[in-house]
């Protein structure tokens, strides 16, 4: 079994990274904004409830989604694992994974690490609308003021590991795995 976390700031390399572990590992990769779709769209009570809160505008609240994450861990292709991205997004949502997991929890929490500077260099070269140089910078501050919590909580369970996210996409994909068998 492989229960894996994936962290790190916009244009660390996440996605590329996420795709490559699940195909190596055989898992699912769980995201919350697709399950928070796929939510909605089944209608299930969670569904329903999710939409009332983001047609509003509003945040779906903490106890929401560990319970639309519980719903998706407990289908029968992430019974041998999972890698989950985009959550969890709060201490909050860290904690109650954990509980959900007890006792074994997860195997490992991988942070890829890059500069700001080659964080906004990447996300400038991929030519999103939404990526000028201002909302760039907001995405990084909100991620450092998110994250940081995260990165305290999952290392005082043993279960942080950071990752050197330059180079190439194999060369970190082999640093990833590396990490990851290093501290499963």
């Amino acid at each position: 079994m492989t229960r894996l976390v994936m962290l790190g700031k916009q244009g660390a390399g996440k996605g590329t990274q996420c795709a490559l572990l699940v195909k190596h590992y055989g898992i699912p990769h769980i995201s919350t904004g697709e399950m928070l779709r796929a939510t909605v769209s089944e209608g299930t009570e969670l569904g329903l409830q999710a939409k009332a809160i983001m047609d509003v505008g509003e945040l779906v609240s903490d106890d929401l989604i560990l319970g639309i994450v519980r719903e998706r861990l407990a289908q029968p292709d992430a019974q041998l694992g999972f890698l989950l991205d985009g959550f969890p997004r709060t201490d909050a949502q860290a904690q109650g994974l954990m509980a959900m997991l007890a006792p074994s929890g997860i195997d490992v929490a991988i942070d890829i690490e890059v500069p700001d500077n080659v964080a906004t260099e990447r996300m400038l070269a991929r030519g999103r609308a939404d990526d000028t140089p201002e909302a760039i910078q907001r995405r990084l501050e909100l991620y450092q003021a998110e994250t940081e919590p995260l990165l305290e909580f999952f290392s005082s369970q043993g279960v942080l590991v950071s990752v050197d996210g330059l180079g190439t996409e194999r060369d970190v994909q082999d640093r990833v795995i590396d990490a990851i068998e290093r501290n499963r």
